[in-house]
């Protein structure tokens, strides 16, 4: 299992990811699930993912693969981030419908994954690509996305993401979405890959990685708990029974 999420902004974009992949309880390993594809100027776009990780990781290199060949499923040829979107949607069914029915009997073969980013006239964008190929698109009223273990990071960005917050703030959200999922399930794990992207920019400047042990990681989890330890004990107690 993995935790992947995506933030839209009216400034930009935020988009997170863990490092953790298992296949049962002693077959436990750290995988990126976080492709930049990049064109400066021109286009940046991120792709996050979970799933069966044989088929995510199939999707993602022939996406690499097919770069510059002018072709339908060239994310470089895509004229709209949309247009990127089904090019990755597009990939996944082909992947499926090869690999899914020798998979079944072993396992899930599905991969969902989140695809963020701007291309030159089209504006930032964020989309969820489901495991069959479809996709939805985050909004002003949705301005969030997340695909794996969701549940647990979920809480804070419903009280916290809003459009008008900064970049710095909701890459702190994100983080804190990310320690939440991590003190609660044992299928998502640190490294953090953070992508973090000023709208208009068009290039990937900010791309972050952090280990368990990063300083500021560390920093921002202790502040965090502290502070909600603090807040806790200032909280009205129950009155008392009539």
């Amino acid at each position: 299992m993995t935790y992947c999420l995506g933030i839209a902004l009216d400034d930009g974009l935020v988009m997170a990811s863990d490092s953790r992949t298992n296949s049962g309880i002693d077959r436990i390993s750290l995988v990126r699930k976080m492709m930049v594809f990049e064109k400066p100027g021109e286009r940046v776009l991120t792709l996050l993912s979970a799933g069966n990780l044989a088929t995510t990781q199939a999707v993602g290199t022939l996406l690499s693969q097919r770069l510059e060949t002018g072709g339908a499923l060239d994310l470089y040829a895509a004229p709209t981030s949309f247009d990127a979107a089904r090019v990755v949607g597009d990939t996944l069914r082909e992947v499926v419908a090869r690999d899914g029915e020798a998979v079944r009997p072993y396992g899930n073969p599905d991969g969902t994954f989140l695809l963020g980013g701007e291309i030159a006239g089209d504006g930032h964008r964020l989309f969820e690509i489901y495991s069959a190929g479809n996709f939805i698109e985050a909004s002003p009223e949705m301005p969030f996305v997340q695909i794996g273990e969701t549940k647990y990071g979920k809480p804070i960005l419903d009280r916290l993401i809003q459009p008008a917050v900064s970049l710095s703030h909701a890459s702190k959200c994100a983080l804190l979405s990310m320690d939440a999922t991590f003190r609660s399930n044992l299928s998502a794990a640190p490294p953090i890959d953070l992508f973090c992207y000023r709208a208009g920019t068009l290039a990937a400047k900010d791309v972050r990685h952090f280990e368990e042990y990063d300083p500021y990681w560390a920093e921002l989890r202790d502040a965090y708990s502290g502070g909600l330890s603090e807040l806790f004990d200032q909280l009205p107690d129950l009155p008392k029974a009539p």
